[in-house]
């Protein structure tokens, strides 16, 4: 057995990100400022920074960023791939944005906006007021759809879950908040 430990640890030392070392390529519209392990990106939609981690060296060429570990150690491969994809996301977040759809399913469930609140009506005694927050866009097509929309990736997924969690979707009729595609897998109920 420990033939097996050794073998498998030498396997270890020889792994690459394969996300990580895949370079990233900058659109003509988006200017990328690096400054030590601070990476800046501005672009059509606003401007968005990120710190990279110390085990991380970035490269710029051109129109081309790449990211390495500094050194051979676990710690810098776990952080590699994390770190080329929070860079990409600030690339495709100020060049493009990011979106969440929901969809609310349930006799008498709506949404609406309100000035800047999203007022969420989901079977309570009460309304659920949201406050939308500042860098983040919300729009109701109609009563069942809402549709959130902002440059920060993690922010936009943040608000959406939010929302969700106020009635996430039960098993047996579907009612509540899904992702638009989200499979809500349904459970039978009792029969008599």
């Amino acid at each position: 057995m420990p033939g097996v430990l050794i073998y498998r640890t030498s396997l270890l030392g020889n792994i690459m990100s394969r996300i990580g070392k895949s370079p990233i390529d900058i659109p003509n519209s988006v200017n990328i400022g690096v400054d030590g392990q601070a990476v800046t990106a501005k672009g059509g939609l606003g401007e968005l920074s990120a710190l990279v981690n110390d085990e991380i060296k970035i490269t710029q060429n051109d129109n081309v960023i790449v990211l390495n570990p500094r050194n051979n150690s676990t710690a810098a491969k776990k952080v590699w791939g994390t770190a080329r994809t929070v860079i990409n996301n600030l690339i495709i977040g100020v060049s493009a944005g990011f979106l969440k759809k929901l969809v609310i399913q349930g006799v008498g469930y709506r949404a609406q906006l309100q000035g800047k609140d999203l007022v969420l009506a989901l079977g309570f005694s009460h309304d659920i007021k949201y406050n939308v927050p500042k860098g983040i866009t919300i729009e109701c097509s109609d009563q069942t759809h809402i549709s959130i929309s902002g440059i920060d990736k993690q922010k936009v997924g943040q608000v959406a879950a939010e929302i969700r969690s106020y009635r996430p979707p039960e098993p047996y009729k579907g009612k509540g908040i899904r992702y638009e595609d989200e499979y809500v897998i349904r459970k039978e109920g009792k029969k008599k």
